[in-house]
């Protein structure tokens, strides 16, 4: 599992190491294994042209220290100081060594800046560190489009711009690989910034985690601890029995790709209730589903459902679902029959388009009055909190990184997982992820760690079912059960 940790939580975690150590030899031993990493990197691709951007806090120091480090090892390092101040101990070192230094510090860049970032092989970006706010200073606003198309930007810490906590977007100078010290931070991980961070390197300094995460995510390795697996006294109800109202006349593939979903990721058994024409294509495609209502132990509730053309029995049987106290998946037109707080356990599962429907619907407000897409986009985790707070529910937000946010009153990280291909970006895809998390439920795990679960199984499975290609949400589902056993099979 990997966890990161509030921007508190490091500063005094980092604080009490600090307090035993030798002033300045926390970042030594950053600066240092930051120079370990770049140097790597110039072996791979041949280079040797370093631009350093130094800001004004220790992250400028780091990035410093470790251009000095370089330049005395032989590498071609010029220095752009663009914070209000430069650490002292670190502009010495890269004096020292022979770095080349340049002025940033406002206005428009020098034409020795402007002709070094164009042709830079290595961007050290150390202009902002955890202590920023999102956003680039203004005028660093530019320097994305001043770095050449073949240079390889490094960041310290984090991309600077991006908001340290992760929580919204900003304009940022976007990484091919961040290194960061001892302990991930939630920007590393968050759907927010973590597609600015590229590459994440950490590099032990010495710094123990503090308790509470933030934020985490599960590895392929955690799989084999968290699946439910039958034990040899287990029988279909005992493994859990999942109902779907899901499909209808216009969406009737939802109902197929969710149902197989369900049973092939290992349900127990599937009851389906839905109209005339998706059952009549689950009879063939899914023979082992039952048909009409009976015990379940999970419902799941809406992928492909339009409330205005579902049959009355669907809509009879999901608002009995809702007021019972099973645990319960909302998909897409689902997502609709909820307007007030559910106490049994509940996980939504909306993409970007059906969050901002549903917070809107909950009067949720954006940043200049009534809630827009923009909002939406820029803060997903933000917006998805609310919710979860409003509705008392799980809120798992569909995308390239998913996140899944439990309402604050239950004080448990954000769960975040990036583990499927751009592929996976297709219709249907989300009526496979419900199956998944819905059997997931039905097993008995909770609404949050079903949803971060089943999105790594999904995203795994994606890039299983075509490795590097086009893939289809049926083979998806498809691919679910032998991907199971794929990762069950990975020592823990």
């Amino acid at each position: 599992m990997i966890r990161a940790y509030d921007v508190p939580a490091v500063r005094a975690a980092e604080e009490v190491v600090r307090a035993q150590l030798p002033d300045g030899e926390l970042m030594q031993r950053a600066a240092t294994g930051l120079a370990q990493v770049i140097a790597a990197r110039q072996s791979e691709e041949g280079s040797d042209r370093v631009v350093v951007l130094v800001g004004g806090g220790d992250n400028g120091g780091d990035a410093l220290y470790a251009g000095a480090i370089l330049a005395a090892d032989g590498a071609n390092v010029l220095a752009v100081l663009a914070g209000s101040q430069t650490h002292e101990g670190a502009l010495g070192a890269a004096e020292s060594a022979g770095v080349l230094l340049e002025e940033w510090r406002s206005g428009e860049p020098p034409a020795a800046v402007v002709s070094a970032l164009a042709e830079a092989d290595v961007v050290v970006d150390g202009i902002l560190g955890i202590g920023g706010r999102p956003g680039l200073p203004e005028h660093l606003r530019a320097i994305p489009d001043l770095v050449g198309t073949d240079a390889l930007v490094v960041a310290v810490d984090l991309p600077s711009g991006c908001d340290p906590e992760g929580q919204v977007r900003s304009d940022a100078l976007y990484a091919d690989e961040t290194v960061t010290f001892s302990l991930a931070k939630p920007v590393h991980l968050m759907p927010a910034t973590e597609q600015a961070v590229g590459l994440l390197t950490v590099i032990d300094i010495g710094v123990p985690e503090p308790e509470v995460a933030a934020v985490q995510r599960f590895s392929h390795a955690d799989v084999t601890g968290l699946w439910p697996v039958p034990a040899p006294g287990d029988d279909k109800y005992s493994r859990g029995v999942l109902g779907v109202v899901t499909g209808g006349e216009h969406y009737t593939g939802a109902a197929v790709l969710s149902v197989t979903a369900a049973v092939t990721a290992g349900v127990g058994m599937v009851r389906y209730i839905g109209p005339e024409a998706p059952t009549g294509l689950l009879r063939h495609a899914v023979p082992e589903t039952v048909f009409g209502p009976g015990r379940v132990q999970a419902w799941l509730i809406g992928s492909g459902l339009e409330l205005d053309e579902a049959t009355a029995k669907q809509l009879s049987t999901a608002r009995e679902a809702l007021a019972s106290d099973l645990p319960v998946v909302l998909d897409a037109g689902g997502l609709d029959l909820l307007n007030e707080p559910r106490s049994a356990p509940t996980l939504l599962t909306p993409h970007l388009g059906e969050l901002l429907r549903l917070a809107t619907r909950l009067d949720i407000q954006g940043e200049g009055g009534t809630l827009t897409d923009a909002d939406v986009r820029h803060a997903p985790t933000v917006v998805a909190g609310q919710v979860a707070d409003r509705l008392g529910c799980t809120v798992l937000v569909k995308g390239a990184v998913t996140a899944v946010v439990s309402p604050a009153s239950v004080g448990r990280p954000i769960l975040t997982q990036a583990d499927g291909p751009s592929w996976l970006a297709t219709a249907g895809a989300g009526d496979v992820l419900g199956g998944v998390c819905g059997a997931l439920l039905a097993s008995g795990l909770d609404p949050a760690t079903a949803g971060a679960l089943g999105a790594l199984v999904h995203g795994v499975a994606a890039d299983r079912a075509n490795p590097g290609g086009p893939v289809r949400a049926l083979d998806v589902a498809h691919e679910l059960g032998r991907t199971v056993a794929h990762l069950l099979r990975l020592p823990a």
